[in-house]
């Protein structure tokens, strides 16, 4: 068939369909058409929530680079990758260096609605106190009424593990460094109201067949261990485990049954804001990982009933430092905040 002879078809078909008169309404529709209050009249926020919040990020020792950033005495880090987290899901950061003095650091406690423990590996000495000390303030105010939310990383989540169960040598050795991991969730958990709460049904199934979230420790606890400690399986709800390179099952995902702590073994950050391994996954399924886990932290954070002086915020906000790019190297963290001693 000729192109002429298609076009003559396309003509006679579209002759068909008839065109709207003159007289004919539009088929878009305005709320003033529908009795509805005009777009300017908007529904007012929930007066109980707190709007702008603000996450309180715990540095690490060291500068995130073995050296190669800094060498300094007492410099500390915070990647870049948790302050983006917190930040694309609606909240700001002020770092709680983690070796300044212990009364400036709890005045800056005062100034967050929660708190974000990182990945790492210190486990001992200044900072092993400092986090203890923060550990026990978070539960502390929500003791005392305040809805305070924590978000364990990796390191994080096992240096509670250490505190809550008071026992330092608790962790057992996995072998699970830069791998990226499905995840199983355990059949008697629920996820309403903790962090996959608001995953799409269709994500958390894949979640279970492809490796979607990434991991890079080598401890952590089995959900055996964790079990079998009366404190910890009072403390905490086992949400899912994984599985190492060794076939060793590991708990992944933890949720307080009396507190809004969270604790994860894998790295909900890296997915949308690390590049430095090519084994992180960046599908679009992958970064919404991503997204629904900050998001339910900031969620969290807007319950909280502290409301900072604004001018001791604005003086401490993240925003008066600078990142350094350490991502030339081919590894690690693309980017960190580093932190000279006080």
């Amino acid at each position: 068939m000729s192109s002429d002879a298609v076009w003559v078809l396309f003509l006679f078909a579209f002759s068909l369909c008839p065109l709207p008169s003159a007289g004919t309404r539009s088929s878009i529709v305005l709320p003033s058409q529908l009795g509805r209050d005009s777009p300017s009249s908007c529904r007012a926020p929930d007066p109980n929530l707190y709007y702008q919040p603000v996450i309180g990020i715990v540095s690490h020792p060291g500068d995130g680079a073995s050296g190669r950033l800094s060498n300094a005495t007492g410099v500390s880090y915070i990647a870049a990758s948790y302050v983006k987290f917190v930040e694309a899901a609606g909240a700001r950061v002020v770092p709680l260096i983690y070796n300044e003095p212990p009364e400036k650091l709890l005045k800056k406690l005062e100034l967050v609605n929660g708190v974000l423990f990182t990945g790492g590996w210190a486990k001992s000495g200044l900072y092993f106190k400092t986090v203890t000390k923060i550990f026990k303030k978070i539960l502390e105010k929500n003791d005392a009424g305040d809805h305070f939310p924590l978000y364990a990383v990796c390191l994080g989540f096992e240096l509670i593990t250490m505190i809550i169960s008071q026992d330092n040598n608790i962790l057992e050795e996995f072998s699970a460094s830069n791998q990226a991991s499905t995840i199983q969730f355990v059949e008697s958990a629920k996820v309403e109201e903790t962090v996959f709460q608001r995953f799409p049904p269709e994500l958390l199934r894949k979640m279970t067949t492809d490796c979607l979230v990434m991991q890079n420790h080598r401890y952590g606890i089995s959900p055996g261990k964790l079990l079998d400690n009366r404190k910890l399986s009072s403390f905490f709800e086992i949400l899912t485990t994984c599985t190492d390179e060794d076939d060793k099952v590991y708990v992944s995902t933890v949720s307080s049954r009396n507190y809004p702590v969270t604790g994860f073994q894998w790295h909900p950050e890296k997915n949308a804001f690390e590049w430095g391994s090519p084994r992180i996954p960046h599908t679009e399924d992958a970064i919404q990982i991503t997204q629904h886990a900050a998001n339910f932290l900031v969620s969290e954070a807007r319950k909280s009933i502290n409301r900072p002086v604004i001018q001791e915020l604005l003086d401490n906000l993240i925003y008066n430092y600078s990142p350094t790019y350490g991502g030339k190297a081919g590894k690690g963290f693309d980017e960190v905040y580093l932190f000279a001693e006080a």
